[in-house]
């Protein structure tokens, strides 16, 4: 009784923080529990539940207008989730949602989930191209340790670049940043890369 009335608390804790954010990231290191947030921007309210338990999730994404549902999937993600976000990139004046995922492991991959809204009537899954398909100028010496975030009309993927003979604790070589733009496609929407930087 009193662990369900924890998660209950959990849960709740996450919707009042996201009602008056539009991110939600959670801690490094924490135990394993349920995810759930609900996060509002230009009148979409979206919603990303999980068990968050396993190296293998389920996660369920939902977005709403008013009280009708524009949009539902239910969707694998290869770790936990670590932090949701909304905006919209584009400035269409229809929100995004992007959903973190780091893999379970020494190595931390990441990954991502996301749904862009359709002029608010629906909802589209949005791709981002494996890292595999970049030119060895952008792979050089990863080795996971992904991190998420959106600014400035961007998506931006950073990880710490791996030199020869480096730890896995211990790497050498700076910080990689690859800034994607969200653009239309056949399909319906892709993470195109910008530009790429180190530091």
């Amino acid at each position: 009784m009193k662990m369900n009335e924890n998660l209950k608390r959990v849960a709740f804790l996450l919707v009042s923080l996201a009602s008056t954010s539009t991110s939600v990231h959670a801690e490094a290191g924490a135990p394993s529990r349920p995810f759930f947030a609900q996060l509002v921007l230009q009148g979409v309210t979206f919603q990303v539940e999980s068990p968050n338990d396993r190296s293998i999730n389920q996660v369920k994404v939902r977005a709403q207008v008013a009280e009708t549902t524009i949009g539902e999937y239910d969707v694998e993600a290869e770790g936990a989730i670590t932090g949701v976000e909304v905006e919209d990139l584009n400035a269409d004046g229809a929100p995004e949602i992007y959903v973190y995922v780091t893999s379970s492991g020494s190595g931390s991959y990441g990954s991502l989930i996301a749904f862009a809204s359709n002029s608010n009537r629906s909802i589209t899954p949005i791709t981002l191209p494996s890292l595999e398909d970049e030119d060895a100028a952008v792979t050089k010496g990863y080795m996971g340790h992904d991190k998420f975030h959106v600014g400035e009309g961007t998506l931006l993927r950073r990880f710490s670049v791996y030199r020869e003979g480096d730890i896995n604790s211990k790497p050498t070589g700076g910080t990689r940043q690859i800034q994607y733009k969200l653009k239309a496609c056949e399909a319906g929407w892709v993470l195109r890369k910008d530009r790429v930087v180190e530091f």
